[in-house]
């Protein structure tokens, strides 16, 4: 990986746990958006403000699980740290060739509630592309 992604990736990690942040996007060296939204709507809402502004960029955040990672491999993301990932997370990450870092690695995303399954963990599982991802998580957020 590029030493700048890296660079950007610390930054993004950085700024992530500093801030009390839930999502940090950072592009050649500069923060290009950040949020507190939970879940996956934050991803949503850079999405849709930067659009291909977010290809090549590392993104912290602090619970990526398939459905994030889904939506970081559409926008092209070079690297993702995430405090909390689970095993599908990292395993879309990895097979679409994009670098990741973690503190935690669980099975799965629970629910608020934590007494289920994330219901867009649930609905990620029939996703076989990003696109298909991207589309079917839009009508959903």
């Amino acid at each position: 990986m590029l030493r700048t992604s890296m660079q950007d990736l610390e930054l993004a990690r950085l700024r992530l746990k500093g801030k009390g942040l839930s999502l940090v996007v950072v592009n050649n060296g500069k923060v290009i958006f950040e949020t507190e939204s939970h879940g996956i709507k934050g991803i949503f809402e850079a999405i849709e403000l930067l659009g291909k502004k977010l290809t090549g960029s590392s993104v912290a955040d602090r619970i990526v699980g398939r459905a994030a990672a889904f939506l970081c491999v559409y926008f092209r993301a070079a690297a993702v740290f995430a405090v909390t990932i689970s095993v599908e997370g990292v395993k879309v990450l990895k097979d679409n060739k994009v670098f990741c870092q973690f503190e935690v690695c669980v099975p799965n995303i629970l629910n608020r509630k934590r007494n289920d399954i994330c219901p867009f963990e649930k609905l990620a599982f029939t996703f076989a592309t990003p696109e298909e991802a991207y589309k079917k998580l839009r009508t959903t957020k």
